[in-house]
């Protein structure tokens, strides 16, 4: 079953990367698949931008975006080690890391988090964000997960950079500010989405992902029309139980 959740997850990824997408929307798949394929309770991606900032980005939760948020105003955590190592932090015990992260350890111990895992996205020697897996046990992801884990790293950086065959540094730069300016207008149009009908932030993103892919439009695209006023929240799609029987 995981072997056959692995595949279907890789064919899934490669599907969402053919032609144009939207780099947020496989993403948060990518962080869902994360927590169903490894032995991890929730996932995040952060990205930095060109002043070197990292910037939340997609999570498998609104808890996991909460905490991953705190992560990058205290400044200090997993990911923001991994991002300026460029190294692996792997079966990490988040009760013997007190000394390391005082300010984010205590706070992702409230959520019941035990463990953490944070994978670099890596380009020719450059780190520009990693991908975070936490764990409510402390138990070691075994050594093939961990291989896994850094492989969603690698396809998280592709889909980052749309996997274009010429990239050079204004390329790359260009990229990052357009992934991060996505995630400004789809945390605005949640809100929207939140307060005209009254459900949670997580709710309103699953509504504009059901539909862009109704419509085979970016969710960005969606999220642009919301916040503009272009888009009326009652236009949008209900949600509906999702398929997820591999597309040929």
């Amino acid at each position: 079953m995981e072997q056959t959740l692995l595949i279907f997850t890789l064919v899934e990824l490669a599907d969402s990367l053919v032609d144009e997408y939207d780099v947020i929307d496989v993403l948060t798949v990518l962080s869902d698949r994360c927590v169903e394929v490894l032995d991890v309770d929730d996932a995040g991606v952060l990205l930095a931008s060109q002043e070197g900032e990292l910037q939340f980005v997609a999570s498998s939760s609104e808890s996991m975006r909460a905490l991953e948020l705190f992560q990058i105003q205290a400044n200090e955590g997993p990911c923001v080690d991994c991002f300026r190592s460029g190294k692996s932090v792997v079966n990490l015990s988040l009760i013997d890391s007190g000394w390391r992260w005082p300010n984010f350890t205590p706070r992702a111990l409230e959520k019941g988090f035990q463990s953490v895992h944070s994978l670099p996205l890596r380009l020719r020697g450059r780190t520009i964000g990693a991908l975070n897996l936490f764990r409510t046990d402390q138990g070691p992801m075994r050594e093939d997960e961990v291989v896994i884990a850094q492989g969603f790293a690698d396809v998280a950086t592709i889909a980052i950079l749309q996997h274009r065959s010429s990239l050079d540094a204004v390329a790359l730069n260009e990229q990052l500010s357009v992934a991060l300016e996505s995630r400004i207008f789809i945390e605005q149009a949640k809100g929207v989405i939140s307060v005209s009908t009254r459900c949670t932030t997580s709710e309103a993103f699953e509504r504009l992902r059901a539909h862009s892919r109704n419509h085979n439009t970016r969710v960005t695209e969606v999220a642009r029309e919301v916040v503009e006023g272009r888009m009326p929240v009652g236009d949008l799609d209900p949600l509906k139980i999702r398929d997820t029987t591999p597309r040929h």
